[in-house]
């Protein structure tokens, strides 16, 4: 008995169709994801630590880089990624700005960057996520969680550029990372509290594609 030609179509008829099929999907997941970079010029890391038991003092870093992975349509598998020149520290006193590179607290010297990145994201209220992940300073890795608000939908600017934005906040224990650094007071105390808040404004732009000459 001689085989269908039917039978022998087949394969070649949903070969192509299925391949067609399976690119288009891995199309669509790609272009659901989408790569956005912070805008250093509008973008901050500050932070806040009591002083002498009695006051607050605010700082923050002024150079910074970083990218958001944006998975529009499941927005806790998006990733991000963070780096802060620590060298960049800012508290509007420059010889607390000295002792602050040195090795009492961040040793610049020898570990330049802190870096984020993120390993989970969780929704925690409309329009608001838990974000989990490694923060590594002065050569110390340790997990902590943040809470950020947006990120916002995209706008035009009125230069004709999209932008979105986003506010992470949170708090840590500086010894945790080793900035151990403190002296006792007279009146009882420390000269410089544990705990810090932090707050990091962003403001973020589309990556640009690679240029022909990049590649």
């Amino acid at each position: 008995m001689t085989s269908s030609p039917l039978k022998s179509f087949r394969p070649r008829l949903w070969a192509p169709l299925l391949g067609g099929l399976a690119l288009t999907t891995l199309a669509a997941g790609a272009a659901r994801a989408e790569t956005w970079q912070l805008d250093p010029a509008h973008s901050a890391a500050s932070f806040s630590v009591r002083h002498l038991m009695v006051s607050q003092v605010r700082g923050q870093f002024e150079k910074m880089s970083g990218t958001v992975e944006l998975d529009e349509a499941n927005l806790p598998k998006s990733r991000v990624e963070v780096s802060i020149e620590a060298a960049s520290i800012d508290t509007g006193n420059e010889k607390r700005d000295e002792h602050l590179r040195s090795a009492d607290f961040f040793d610049v010297a020898n570990h330049p960057d802190i870096s984020f990145k993120s390993t989970r994201i969780k929704p925690a209220g409309k329009g608001k996520y838990l974000v989990t992940g490694d923060l590594t300073m002065r050569g110390v890795t340790k997990s902590v969680t943040l809470t950020v608000n947006g990120p916002s939908n995209p706008l035009k600017t009125p230069f004709g550029h999209l932008v979105r934005g986003l506010t992470a906040s949170g708090k840590l224990n500086r010894k945790d990372w080793g900035l151990n650094w403190n002296k006792a007071i007279e009146a009882g105390g420390v000269a410089v509290g544990d705990e810090v808040t932090l707050q990091i404004d962003v403001e973020l732009v589309p990556k640009s594609p690679p240029t022909a000459a990049s590649k």
